[in-house]
């Protein structure tokens, strides 16, 4: 048997989900992600007293760890890592678009291909099969008319996450689906549990998040 605490704060929401050998047990859900640093700590201790969980009962800590919203992606992290130095628990590290392909699966067909908005016509994106194997390795990709052409030829496509809102406003291939898709830490609980079967551990010491390019600031440089 293990127990892991599921961490994410990568996509529009902000969640934990406690579950028991892959299986959820309880789930907190916040609708707004801007506010995770000073939600996360208090649902974790909220969910505790509501199931009567003490963390250390806990085998592994697990987060996703990207790509996704920048202050995000540093909140859940920092707060995954805290809690494994603190209880001594190793971490697990889960990428967010795998994650929100497999909360697709159940309800889409044929490939699945996440897409988080990383500003203007540009996604962080990826495409999985229905086995969550990868068909189109993780990209940060401009969007055009002629996207995804060639994987489009041949297959089908369920496009879903908030980046593809965009690309449906002009992509008219009809081996091209869109879904409105809710992804939160639930979605982990599977992966999770299956990494800390094959002991796929993060270094905790070495760890960071998965931003997917460089940090944008509109802050000018003093020189």
């Amino acid at each position: 048997m293990s127990i892991i605490l599921n961490i994410d704060t990568a996509v529009q929401t902000s969640s934990i989900c406690l579950a028991e050998n892959g299986k959820p047990v309880a789930v907190k859900i916040n609708p707004s992600q801007k506010d995770a640093a000073s939600w996360l700590h208090v649902a974790i201790r909220e969910l505790s007293a509501e199931i009567n969980f003490e963390l250390f009962q806990a085998d592994a800590i697990a987060v996703s760890e990207g790509p996704g919203s920048y202050t995000g992606l540093r909140v859940g992290m920092a707060t995954a890592k805290g809690l494994c130095y603190a209880l001594n628990k190793p971490l697990i590290a889960i990428n967010t678009l795998q994650m929100m392909a497999f909360s697709a699966r159940e309800y889409c067909k044929g490939f699945l291909c996440p897409m988080i908005d990383a500003r203007r016509m540009e996604v962080f994106t990826a495409v999985f099969n229905q086995n969550l194997e990868t068909v189109l390795p993780y990209t940060n990709m401009v969007l055009n008319e002629n996207s995804f052409d060639e994987l489009l030829q041949k297959n089908t496509i369920t496009f879903f996450g908030n980046g593809s809102i965009k690309f449906q406003q002009f992509m008219q291939n009809r081996q091209a689906l869109f879904a409105s898709i809710e992804t939160n830490a639930s979605s982990m609980a599977e992966l999770s549990y299956k990494k800390f079967l094959a002991h796929e551990l993060t270094n905790l010491a070495y760890s960071q998040p998965f931003y997917g390019k460089d940090f944008y600031s509109s802050v000018k440089k003093s020189l």
